[in-house]
């Protein structure tokens, strides 16, 4: 990327986050007479929708330090996440996947899809949303009906992050830890191995993703080395609980 297209880049990709972030509790209000709650697996918002192709970041690569250096930004969005992205348009050509809807649909039954599509299908969704759920200077925690039932469902915020902190260091080689909503209506912690999420109708545990952290070692190796546990300390101080929390609200 040539450096003056690099900086547009940038600026636009700052710009467009920073509306969606403003525009979300009005596109939420205007949208919540069509909203399904049938399931709370599967708000019916499309603001939440996953399509096919990568979105740019939100931020600039260093908006994240030091929590998260920028060359790991750099590598993680435009290497790895980028690659998820065109492998799963391939997997979708090759079997027939209609690409106009929701990646969601795909994941839910991914089963009967082939290991390429799962692979990328999951690496995709996740990375998109891996992004929009950190946020320079965030909030040190949620608020509101978000919080009381963190609280009702853990005991306490910290004990919350406890659980998260403890799936995410202790997950064996590569994946992800969650934070889910289940079929019970309750907030649980959960992980999962390398890319798969709570959608898949193959998890262990199933659910609506409220937010998720990448444990994979290119997500933290250039800054931490094999300190896992400290990047995914560094990992709450940039956590953004507003658009955490929205998802919530949408059940």
């Amino acid at each position: 990327m040539k450096p003056t297209t690099r900086r547009n880049f940038i600026e636009k990709s700052a710009k467009a986050g920073v509306a969606t972030l403003i525009a979300l509790p009005a596109i939420n209000a205007l949208m919540a007479a069509g909203r399904n709650t049938t399931s709370p697996l599967a708000p019916d918002f499309k603001i939440f929708a996953t399509g096919f192709d990568q979105q740019p970041l939100p931020y600039a690569y260093n908006a994240l330090e030091p929590s998260i250096d920028a060359q790991t930004m750099d590598i993680h969005y435009n290497k790895h996440a980028a690659a998820y992205s065109k492998n799963l348009k391939e997997a979708a050509a090759a079997e027939k996947v209609d690409t106009t809807k929701p990646l969601e649909d795909v994941l839910s039954k991914i089963s009967k899809y082939s290991v390429k599509m799962r692979n990328n299908g999951g690496g995709h969704y996740n990375h998109e949303l891996y992004w929009k759920c950190m946020l320079p200077n965030a909030n040190a925690k949620p608020a509101g009906k978000f919080l009381t039932a963190i609280e009702k469902d853990f005991g306490s915020f910290d004990e919350m992050k406890k659980q998260l902190t403890t799936a995410a260091t202790t997950r064996f080689g590569s994946g992800w830890a969650w934070l889910v909503y289940n079929s019970d209506k309750k907030i649980v912690v959960s992980s999962t191995p390398n890319q798969d999420n709570p959608l898949m109708d193959i998890s262990e545990v199933k659910g609506f993703p409220l937010f998720g952290l990448d444990v994979w070692e290119h997500a933290y190796y250039l800054k931490y080395q094999n300190r896992r546990a400290d990047y995914v300390e560094n990992f709450w101080k940039i956590l953004n609980w507003n658009y955490v929390g929205e998802r919530f609200n949408s059940l």
